[in-house]
């Protein structure tokens, strides 16, 4: 598994005890000097980014590509990477907030599969208890992930529906628009938002700037992250109660509080561009239908 610093720096300990954790699981960490660069709030200059990404794609021995941590600054690498060399390779890329820059690029405008699933700081580097252990597998594997863990998971509008999967943290979602890397995934869609720390009238103003963009007109179901430390300081309103009331006449079903990305319990990884099915009755269900690695 190749290691990559797409975006900003990190420190050395949460490095190493993240690659202790994939050792523990059985995984061969290989990475490149230049990933311990700094340049201010990214790690090191985007061309150096890029080459150690496209490095990554194209070493013969690497099955994944794993992101350290986000931050900000792997939207700066887009324009120096090579589709058509990494579409040959299709090797998947593992990683979730600031990394959205990167799903959106691979999934539409390449047509690969990727992980929305942990990074090496934050998540490995804090051992079992902070992410997904069969998903964060799964996710890599040719056999389907069948149904996730919805633990905590609310109805917000009921039904059932199935699509790709497609998604990411919002805000990056959002600052694609207007670019030639811009999220654009097939009509009929299942859609993932995750976001953290934005206060309600911002995440009502993003919500509402993806809807007059006719976004969620394109989406069969929306699956909504647990949106952390998104609810104001006094209690109301919440993230929750501007997702219920933006997503009302939403047709199909409206999970949330899934528990990936910027979640307060373990992290669930979810493959983007396979297929899923969304059931939103009286039990919620999350199912991938297809194998990420297939």
């Amino acid at each position: 598994m190749a290691l990559v610093a797409p975006a900003s720096p990190f420190e050395r300990a949460a490095f190493d005890a993240g690659v202790a954790e994939l050792e523990r699981l059985g995984f061969v960490a290989t990475y490149r000097a230049g990933i311990f660069e700094r340049d201010g709030f990214v790690a090191g200059p985007p061309g150096r980014r890029a080459r150690e990404l496209m490095w990554a794609f194209e070493e013969p021995n690497v099955d994944a590509i794993l992101a350290v941590r986000g931050g900000y600054g792997s939207v700066e690498v887009l324009p120096h990477l090579d589709a058509d060399r990494i579409a040959r390779r299709r090797t998947a890329v593992v990683g979730y907030s600031d990394v959205t820059s990167l799903h959106a690029f691979l999934n539409t405008r390449v047509g690969l599969v990727t992980v929305h699933g942990p990074m090496l700081e934050g998540r490995l580097a804090a051992g079992p208890s902070a992410y997904d252990l069969a998903s964060f597998l799964g996710s890599l594997d040719v056999e389907p992930l069948g149904e996730l863990p919805v633990n905590g998971v609310e109805v917000i509008r009921a039904g059932e529906a199935r699509g790709p999967l497609f998604g990411g943290t919002l805000t990056q979602i959002l600052a694609s628009f207007g670019t030639p890397y811009e999220f654009d995934p097939p009509a009929g869609h299942v859609l993932f938002l995750d976001e953290v720390g934005e206060r309600p009238y911002r995440l009502h103003r993003m919500l509402t700037q993806y809807r007059l963009a006719g976004r969620f007109a394109r989406a069969a179901a929306v699956v909504i992250g647990q949106l952390p430390r998104c609810d104001e300081p006094g209690g109301t309103p919440t993230g929750l109660s501007v997702v219920r009331e933006l997503l009302a006449d939403f047709p199909g079903p409206v999970l949330a509080g899934f528990p990936s990305g910027h979640a307060t319990s373990p992290l669930v990884s979810l493959p983007f561009g396979v297929e899923a099915l969304v059931s939103a009755g009286g039990a919620p269900k999350l199912v991938m239908l297809e194998g990420a690695a297939a």
